[in-house]
């Protein structure tokens, strides 16, 4: 019997891989340590590269049910409330990149490929396994639950996220690193708001040391607003994203700020925080694969929020894998995991290394806040849009020993 591939994790990274690893064939077993799927997260940003690929799957549909397709990107201080810049997305980013700009609750995304991938025959599922470790098997690779099973499989794919038990295993065991900020976070009913704030918009606020974000979510029916400042994380467990948050804490945190943003924050019926990790930039293939072992998303490149590519740079991965995933059978994943990695490693880097730029640029305070409201006022939408980001991975690669 053939054996399947193993995807570690089901979130956005793990469905997308295991959904175009069936689309060619594939045999694959996705490992989720959590018991069942919940509503886990809060929203995201997809830009038209990430909506790209959810087209190549057949998901636009999907998605236009789920997300809400803002009309602009609007930036303002957040101390005075002036007005920095816009970029015009909706109609405007589909003529300039070939497709839209999408913002939606991160469930809303699972749930759309959770149900894509159960479509899958080839697709099997294991909740409550949480990947431990691993080893070289022959061909292929054993893998270790914390229960104590062990599975064999082809290959494996480590999605399992910034503290990827898969990457301990044979590539960087170091842990993420905090990066100083923290990021609050809540959910707002549409209806909760007055109608002159259901801008369908995103709002960035940018201040010394901190920046907030909103934007609709589900199909405009609610509103996402996270806020990140800089400090200090205090007890708060590392791991964790969901841990509750009290206003007086967010608003010490943010200093004065502008009524209309101040409007914004007292309209959030509750608050959770989470402390914000990353890894240095990729510095080349080797630390996406090694062998038959992958590492996908999170696990290989975390992501400052600070670009809002998370979410698109895993999908991104995951396309270009199932691409290489064509006729490969279990003496292949070595030399397809290699061309994967090799396609992959320098655009990640380059958005990691872009999200870290963004961040000094949005807390900046003096004359580098100076400069950028300057260079913003006079560059506008120049500035702001980024073609080479939207464009997409580009054309998939070919593996040298692919079937024709």
């Amino acid at each position: 019997m053939n054996l399947p591939l193993l995807v570690a994790g089901a979130g956005i990274g793990g469905l997308g891989a295991a959904l175009a690893l069936a689309r060619q064939g594939q045999a694959v077993t996705v490992l989720e340590q959590a018991p069942a799927f919940g509503e886990i997260g809060a929203g995201l940003q997809l830009g038209p590269n990430a909506v790209r690929v959810l087209a190549d799957w057949g998901l636009l549909p999907a998605l236009r049910e789920a997300a809400a397709f803002p009309e602009a990107l609007r930036v303002r201080d957040a101390r005075s409330g002036r007005s920095l810049g816009q970029l015009a997305l909706g109609d405007a980013a589909v003529a300039r990149h070939g497709q839209a700009y999408a913002c939606l609750h991160r469930a809303d995304l699972h749930a759309l490929l959770q149900r894509a991938v159960a479509q899958e025959a080839c697709v099997s599922w294991r909740l409550g396994a949480r990947a431990e470790s691993w080893r070289p098997s022959g061909p292929g690779v054993s893998l270790t639950l914390a229960s104590g099973d062990q599975l064999a499989g082809q290959a494996l794919i480590g999605c399992d996220g910034l503290w990827s038990r898969v990457r301990q295993g044979g590539f960087d065991a170091a842990p993420p690193r905090r990066t100083g900020h923290l990021a609050y976070r809540g959910l707002i009913p549409a209806e909760a708001l007055p109608a002159a704030m259901r801008d369908p918009s995103v709002g960035v606020w940018l201040g010394p040391r901190l920046h907030v974000v909103h934007y609709p979510v589900r199909r405009g029916e609610a509103f996402n607003l996270v806020a990140v400042v800089q400090g200090e994380a205090g007890g708060l467990e590392a791991s964790s994203w969901s841990q509750p948050a009290e206003a007086g804490e967010l608003s010490a945190a943010l200093g004065p700020i502008a009524g209309p943003l101040a409007d914004w924050l007292a309209a959030v019926p509750g608050w959770t925080r989470w402390v914000l990790h990353d890894r240095d930039p990729l510095r080349g293939p080797a630390d996406m694969a090694r062998g038959a072992v992958a590492l996908l998303g999170d696990a290989a490149h975390p992501m400052r929020p600070y670009l809002a590519q998370g979410a698109a740079m895993a999908l991104e991965d995951a396309w270009v894998l199932g691409h290489l995933a064509r006729g490969a059978t279990v003496a292949d994943w070595p030399e397809r995991f290699a061309r994967y990695a090799q396609a992959r490693w320098a655009r990640n880097a380059r958005v990691q290394r872009r999200s870290r730029r963004n961040g000094r640029i949005f807390h900046a305070s003096g004359l580098l806040r100076l400069g950028r409201d300057t260079a913003m006022g006079v560059l506008g939408e120049r500035l702001l849009d980024n073609p080479w980001l939207y464009a997409g991975p580009g054309a998939p690669p070919r593996p040298a020993s692919a079937n024709p």
